[in-house]
């Protein structure tokens, strides 16, 4: 490491659950290039090295890792954010191949290629991968039937990651999210709509009233900048020895064990 510079390659990173990880690992002093299709001033405003690219083609994310090994000469951090989803929501009936294809290419997939590219700089770095999963990947629920699908498959592929490079030094986790307020629970149209109208909660009540709805015993969701500051607790290395486990966030949606 460069002057002891920390390198972390963040995809997705444009909203939500990636916007907030580049804004906290800036904050941590990492040199952070985000990786989006969609760039935006809160993005930029990071402070990070924002890369416009498109994560779902075949040789997007190598073209992220090799931005940053050329640009700041290798990678202490890879946080495999980006994932696709379901749609239309609604279940299996509702789902062609496409739509299957679309979510477990964007989830997966990216997660994959981004990973095999970084690898090397990881290894000789000794540093670590940071992926974001969903409770979903456990608990079932047809609306998001091939979301919940590949988030399990990316939560296999950490295991199996961390099994197999855990001795040479690189820690692989998952963090997996329940339900985080974002933009996507506010727009029109948007998970937040769908599930008001079947609940009968008006529009301007969504985050008094839907997390007692669908579960959350907190009585609140979670928010991107606490997935965020569990990407900071895993990078830091301060539980050297975690490798393999997954981190769930989801304000007691799971109630069983």
């Amino acid at each position: 490491m460069a002057g002891g510079t920390r390198v972390a390659v963040v995809t997705g990173a444009g909203r939500g659950i990636g916007l907030a990880i580049a804004q906290a690992l800036t904050e941590e002093r990492f040199t952070v290039v985000a990786g989006s299709r969609t760039v935006t001033d809160a993005l930029r405003d990071t402070g990070s090295d924002v890369v416009a690219i498109d994560l779902a083609t075949p040789d997007g994310p190598a073209r992220l890792v090799r931005h940053a090994l050329d640009r700041h000469g290798g990678i202490d951090l890879l946080v495999n954010n980006v994932a696709g989803t379901s749609k239309p929501a609604g279940g299996f009936d509702l789902l062609d191949d496409d739509a299957w294809f679309h979510t477990f290419n964007l989830t997966v997939m990216s997660a994959v290629r981004a990973t095999r590219a970084a690898l090397p700089s990881l290894l000789d770095r000794r540093g670590s991968v940071v992926n974001i999963g969903s409770v979903n990947a456990k608990l079932a629920q047809p609306r998001l039937v091939a979301q919940s699908a590949a988030k399990a498959a990316l939560s296999n592929l950490g295991k199996s990651l961390a099994e197999e490079f855990g001795g040479r030094g690189v820690r692989v986790n998952t963090i997996s999210p329940g339900p985080v307020w974002t933009d996507v629970w506010t727009s029109p149209g948007g998970p937040g709509d769908v599930l008001a109208e079947r609940l009968g909660i008006a529009r301007a009540d969504l985050a008094a009233e839907l997390p007692a709805a669908v579960g959350l015993s907190t009585g609140r969701f979670t928010t991107p900048q606490e997935i965020a500051a569990l990407v900071v607790f895993l990078a830091s290395g301060r539980v050297a020895n975690m490798s393999g486990s997954e981190l769930v966030i989801d304000g007691g949606i799971v109630k069983t064990v």
